[in-house]
């Protein structure tokens, strides 16, 4: 039997808008029915016209706002309500920091069961605009003219980008002197239909002192024109250090590939952390907001608490970052990666930093850690800053087993976070704080650091 809708499609609603939800939508009810409205602001009235209607829920499209936020302002960027690249722009910047702090809340009390948790007012930036020191743009042709830059919301269709203003400035340079060059030269463009052509992505990375790494990702081995390329790059970007171009040939929507090759200049470049420096290569994980990432690494440190006599354990280390900043204060540091190269550049970064106390190890954590356990390692705290989709429940035992006195939790999804904690709790390990950060300004996304400390009850 068909169940009849709420709402139906085409129909126009009027509907109170009551939060945010976690791809920076207004969220709302009609007739006790979830609606989500793109570029809806908490606390405003609207006539809404449904678009989809889905089982549980249904997206509708601004007709007229009756009521506006007082939050509500003006996009800084044209070409917003076209690009997917951000979604709060037209929300003022202190309510931002409110709602990532809300989106923590929810998902630790929703998902994870958790009540009455401390969670800090999110730490904002200093500098909201212009703040990515990487680049990733998709390449496409419009007719017979390159373009690139972020697809629009929930396609894969270009918005052509000429000044995005959360890149940093020679980001934009890099995209526009690529479009430019390329479209002289007629490089062939990858077509992700037919799976044919050979140019498919740009990646930019920047320093804090302006020196600049292009990466060209390619679907063939071949790319022709490619010393033509260098040298016209080499001329609009006069702090040019690197050009690379790496090989993704596989029909998905992963970026780059397994495989690089140094087309002109330097292997990587250098960023730096507070006191530390840092090896970039093209394939190496590094915050994409140098400011943010030393405010992040600080408070990671700070709820380690380390005295100079501890042993850390740093699991998914990547390139070494929050290993180094936690080895300035520990006895001994730990760092696990599965990805080979990362480690390589992470013990490239001890070396350049002097960093003795600091040992990586290639591996999956839930294998090395059990290792190093039976070898008489005994960490007093675990530090763990995994990918998206969070840990699996095996590590988390993993790291419960070592018995560490305190795990820091460093997390870019509120809802696998608010899952772990909720897991690490029937481990015995209880969430005392968390602290969000900002490290994506005018986006839905929130970065957290989460304080565990084991309970006494659980000692052996």
């Amino acid at each position: 039997m068909k169940t009849t809708l709420p709402v139906k499609i085409g129909n126009t609603y009027t509907m109170t808008i009551t939060g945010i939800g976690s791809n920076g939508e207004g969220v709302g009810r009609i007739n006790n029915f979830t609606v989500f409205v793109p570029y809806a602001l908490p606390g405003e009235q609207l006539d809404v016209t449904i678009q989809t209607s889905k089982k549980n829920y249904a997206i509708g499209k601004i007709t007229r706002i009756i009521t506006t936020s007082p939050q509500r302002i003006a996009p800084r960027c044209g070409l917003y309500y076209e690009c997917g690249g951000c979604q709060l722009q037209h929300l003022s910047y202190d309510a931002q920091l409110k709602i990532k702090q809300q989106q923590v809340k929810d998902a630790v009390e929703r998902i994870g069961k958790q009540k009455n948790l401390l969670i800090h007012p999110t730490l904002g930036a200093k500098q909201p605009w212009n703040y990515r020191n990487k680049m990733q743009f998709p390449i496409g042709m419009d007719k017979k003219r390159v373009i690139l830059g972020c697809f629009s919301q929930g396609s894969h269709n270009i918005v052509d980008t000429r000044d995005c203003y959360i890149q940093k400035e020679t980001n934009n340079n890099i995209a526009n002197a690529i479009r430019d060059a390329v479209q002289k030269l007629g490089i062939s463009i990858y077509d992700e239909d037919k799976h044919i052509g050979t140019l498919r992505h740009i990646v930019g990375r920047v320093s804090e002192t302006g020196d600049c790494m292009v990466i060209l990702v390619t679907a063939t081995k071949d790319l022709h024109h490619s010393k033509e390329l260098v040298k016209l790059l080499r001329q609009r970007l006069p702090k040019l250090a690197s050009v690379q171009q790496n090989i993704q040939t596989y029909r998905n929507n992963v970026i780059m590939g397994r495989e690089t090759h140094l087309l002109w200049g330097k292997p990587s470049i250098k960023d730096s952390l507070g006191t530390l420096t840092f090896h970039i290569s093209p394939r190496s994980f590094f915050q994409v907001n140098t400011n943010q990432a030393a405010v992040l690494y600080q408070k990671t440190l700070e709820y380690a608490n380390l005295t100079s006599h501890e042993t850390v354990i740093d699991a998914y280390c990547g390139t070494g970052t929050i290993t180094l900043f936690l080895a300035q204060k520990a006895r001994k540091v730990y760092g696990i990666e599965i990805v080979k190269p990362a480690i390589l550049d992470a013990q490239k970064n001890a070396r350049d930093n002097h960093v003795k106390n600091a040992e990586f190890i290639v591996g999956d954590a839930t294998i090395v850690m059990p290792q190093l356990y039976k070898q008489g390692v005994y960490p007093d705290v675990v530090v763990v800053d995994p990918p998206r989709a969070g840990c699996t429940p095996t590590v988390l035992k993993t790291f419960a087993n070592m018995h560490p006195k305190r795990i820091v939790y460093v997390s870019c999804n509120p809802a696998s976070l608010a899952r772990d904690i909720a897991i690490l709790a029937d481990l015995g390990y209880k969430t005392e704080q968390i602290q969000p950060v900002d490290m994506f300004p005018q986006t839905c996304h929130v970065e957290s650091i989460a304080l565990l400390r084991r309970k006494i009850s659980e000692n052996p």
